[in-house]
């Protein structure tokens, strides 16, 4: 069946028309001329029977279905281009893995040893995103992700990497201020906006009373945790491995060494489909030889 679907061409150019909303700047950017580009336009409208553009005192404006066209177009665009680098990237390679990870465990842990995951697999595309909570894998182009929590992701297989130990942080004004543990239920908490329930946790396993545990100002990243810690807005519960550089450097200070190991792990979690991939296969066992290291 043939499919409705004009000539790329004149989508090209209408979209960097309905951009710029001009011919000229449209065929400076593709590198033709300003006639070539109107008529591109033109073919695009008496193929769709529809006014896209309009003049208006010399200006160009897109009508109302131009505007709605146009928003779906460059989606649509884009999507091609990506999938083209992606097949692109196939090339001489055992593919491209797209691995959406926590934001501050990429940053803090994932991306400084990924040089050592490069040199070993020099063949494997990465691809980098980040997400703080569980998705669908169906909706989303993402080979795997790395995920803290319960090993609960629906229709997803989990393979643990490991556990962590918490401790509380704070600036080094902050810790001056802190003689005595049982302080610490006075002090403003920092709280991360998918761990709601942390410093209830913390004070209930050291013996603490803690009316107000789940009170204070909430962050959605732990980076963001850290450098409000940092910057002396209150005490943080941070996972250790998360701040060594920051304690190392005095950036933070820990007012009581008492480390809680926290009730849930980090996965590396991937839809059984791709169980299989050899991108999914070298990652998986280049993360977990690497923890086993730690």
């Amino acid at each position: 069946m043939r499919r409705f679907i004009p000539s790329t061409s004149c989508l090209i150019a209408f979209d960097t028309a309905a951009r710029h909303l001009s011919f000229t700047k449209a065929a400076n950017e593709l590198h033709m001329t300003q006639g070539a580009v109107s008529r591109q336009a033109a073919i695009l409208e008496d193929y769709l029977g529809v006014k896209l553009f309009e003049r208006i005192n010399r200006r160009l404006i897109l009508t109302e279905a131009g505007t709605e066209y146009a928003s779906q177009v460059s989606a649509i665009l884009k999507q091609i281009e990506l999938a083209t680098f992606q097949v692109m990237a196939h090339k001489n390679s055992a593919g491209v893995l797209k691995l959406a990870t926590l934001p501050t465990f990429g940053i803090k842990w994932l991306i400084p040893r990924l040089v050592k995951f490069t040199a070993a697999h020099p063949d494997v595309i990465l691809n980098l995103s980040t997400e703080v909570l569980p998705f669908d894998f169906n909706q989303r182009q993402v080979d795997a992700a790395i995920h803290f929590g319960e090993p609960n992701w629906p229709g997803a297989m989990m393979v643990r990497l490991m556990g962590e130990e918490v401790v509380p942080v704070c600036s080094l004004a902050l810790s001056q201020t802190i003689s005595r543990i049982e302080d610490l239920a006075g002090m403003t908490l920092l709280q991360h906006t998918t761990r709601p329930q942390a410093w209830q946790d913390w004070f209930a396993h050291v013996g603490v009373a803690c009316p107000d545990a789940l009170s204070g100002p909430r962050f959605e990243q732990l980076s963001m945790v850290i450098q409000a810690a940092a910057a002396g807005l209150g005490v943080a519960l941070m996972p250790k491995f998360l701040v060594e550089a920051e304690i190392a450097l005095g950036q933070l200070h820990v007012p009581f060494p008492f480390a809680v190991k926290s009730p849930q792990s980090y996965y590396l979690t991937y839809p059984e489909k791709n169980a299989s991939k050899p991108a999914v296969i070298k990652f998986r066992e280049w993360l977990l030889s690497e923890l086993a290291e730690v």
